[in-house]
């Protein structure tokens, strides 16, 4: 069974997917402890933006951005060939392992060090290494929450949209429902974590939450534009792997369409 299961190009391609998907997630959550200037990092002066009352306001953002666009881009091409059920399907698995992993962090966190290890590290200037594996790993449970909440909302709501401007354009256009469904969700999802990881867990006022999700969406509207032609790019690379036929089947398939009809097919677009 297994070696069927190998030699079926849209199983490994699902199989994939799924995989760099959840590592992709996990990695992003990881990282998200550390905050960077996007500024700086394209060698630009510091903004100094004015939004609801919040004045000196730039692009200082979670290490978590660089990722999570390329999880809605995966999302979007999982959806076209594989559909809602695969999408949500890979974003549960998601979320239950990086919960696996959160419960792993506080597990190490609360491990007793050994007594060499908290200062293995001072002549680079890490005086005790327990803090500092506390500092990166032990995320708030606030923070936790709103981004797994904010990341299923988001899914949801991806998933519907691009399914109801495909029924709108047919194969045609991917470009127009991917970074449409992407523009809308990652809309919900810059409010939905700061609301409750810093609303609920730190009592942040709302024209701060307004400001700083209205940055962060800013960021995420162009990485959005940007990613457009990559998505573009991997269905054209999908469909060479798998084959035309293939792929215009599983995209059938997806829409919940019968896929035994080959003759009257028009070609994806």
């Amino acid at each position: 069974m297994i070696h069927n299961i190998l030699k079926d190009k849209p199983t490994k391609l699902f199989l994939g997917f799924t995989a760099f998907f959840v590592a992709n997630a996990l990695i992003a959550e990881c990282i998200g402890t550390k905050i960077f200037s996007l500024e700086k990092l394209l060698g630009l002066h510091t903004s100094n933006i004015t939004l609801f009352g919040q004045s000196g306001l730039s692009f200082n953002l979670t290490c978590g951005v660089l990722l999570w666009p390329l999880e809605f881009v995966m999302t979007d091409l999982v959806n076209e060939y594989f559909g809602p059920k695969a999408v949500r399907r890979i974003s549960y698995t998601a979320v239950i392992l990086i919960s696996y992993a959160f419960i792993m962090f506080y597990s190490s966190i609360h491990i007793p060090p050994a007594d060499f290890w908290i200062t293995s590290n001072q002549t680079k200037g890490i005086d005790n290494m327990q803090t500092a594996f506390n500092g990166i790993f032990g995320q708030g449970m606030w923070i936790i929450l709103g981004s797994l909440t904010a990341f299923l909302v988001s899914q949801i709501v991806d998933v519907t949209i691009f399914h109801r401007i495909k029924k709108v354009t047919g194969d045609k256009h991917i470009w127009l429902r991917a970074t449409g469904s992407t523009l809308v969700s990652q809309l919900v999802d810059s409010y939905i974590v700061l609301t409750i990881a810093f609303k609920f867990g730190s009592n942040w006022a709302w024209p701060l939450i307004f400001a700083v999700g209205t940055m962060n969406y800013i960021y995420k509207f162009i990485m959005a534009i940007i990613l457009t032609p990559v998505i573009v790019l991997v269905e054209k690379r999908i469909e060479k792997y798998v084959g035309h036929k293939t792929a215009v089947q599983m995209k059938k398939i997806a829409m919940g369409q019968p896929a035994d009809d080959f003759e009257n097919i028009p070609t994806a677009g």
